[in-house]
């Protein structure tokens, strides 16, 4: 009798308890996708306003409500901004591909073999080698513009490709990464094998430790594009001939004749929404990455 009278409790208690623990989960998620709701929303309002103010015209552009369309004319904006002095903005273009897609693939080839050396190879001072890379990592960009400008400069590279390409090539927290990475999902008993089967150092290199270290150099990759993309004082510090400038350094030289031609405000908005599409594009494309190639090249049990 007291056993059969104890289990309807038990079960109550436990319903109880089932209940207190489904309510508290549900509840966290309610909060955590209002507060990352907001946070999309810090982030995606510019982007709308970005996207708005591109279709209108000068007028417009100040005179009306920022945040919806007046008279929109999208399509003769951007044949203005493509036009505008002799094609200038496409010149611009172009030299930030070059900037931002010639440094971000030399910078993660060099920061692939780098890490891959101070990870799974021991030489005398390895660690020396690795604790100025992390000396690289905090120093700041912006510390070292001048007196790359003054080593150009004395080399004659001043006011060319070469002068934002070359800085470019080198990436601290490329090389960091990859390291990390390297030590922890490259397996020594999967090159050891290699090696025994007569592979060379350089087979072994890009056959296997590329295709494991792939999310990893997608992530420098992109890091490095995106920072020589955005990047803004080197070019303005290092270049002088306006054909030579990246996209950043032209719009905001657009900027200083704004007040003399209002028709530029209108060719500055344009072109930033332009200028984020191919950031826009290489995200999309290279986040499948990230997914796979975890497990490319791993040791068979």
């Amino acid at each position: 009798m007291t056993a059969t009278m104890e289990r309807p409790t038990t079960t109550v208690h436990t319903r109880q308890k089932r209940g207190r623990l489904s309510a508290g989960p549900l509840s966290t998620r309610i909060i955590l996708t209002a507060v990352l709701g907001l946070i999309a929303i810090y982030f995606l309002v510019p982007v709308y306003w970005l996207i708005v103010s591109a279709t209108k015209n000068s007028t417009d552009l100040f005179g009306s409500f920022g945040l919806w369309f007046a008279h929109p004319q999208l399509l003769t904006n951007l044949g203005d901004l493509f036009s505008f002095d002799n094609h200038i903005y496409l010149r611009w273009g172009l030299n930030s591909i070059v900037y931002a897609g010639g440094g971000a693939l030399v910078a993660t080839a060099l920061a692939a073999g780098a890490g891959y050396g101070l990870a799974r190879f021991s030489f005398r001072g390895r660690e020396a080698v690795f604790n100025t890379v992390l000396a690289g990592v905090m120093l700041p960009q912006t510390a070292l513009a001048l007196p790359l400008y003054l080593l150009f400069a004395q080399a004659h590279l001043a006011n060319s490709y070469w002068a934002v390409l070359l800085p470019s090539f080198v990436s601290p927290f490329g090389v960091y990464l990859c390291r990390i990475y390297a030590d922890a999902a490259v397996p020594p008993g999967l090159l050891e094998a290699a090696r025994i089967d007569g592979a060379s150092e350089f087979a072994i290199f890009r056959r296997i430790v590329l295709r494991i270290m792939s999310p990893a150099l997608v992530t420098v990759f992109l890091f490095q594009f995106v920072g020589i993309w955005n990047n803004y004082f080197l070019p303005l510090v290092m270049l002088s001939d306006t054909k030579l400038y990246p996209i950043t350094l032209g719009l905001t030289s657009w900027q200083g004749f704004a007040s003399r031609q209002p028709l530029l405000y209108q060719l500055e908005v344009g072109g930033a929404l332009v200028s984020v599409i191919p950031l826009m594009i290489l995200i999309v494309v290279l986040q499948r990455f990230w997914r796979s190639g975890l497990t490319e090249g791993s040791v068979k049990a």
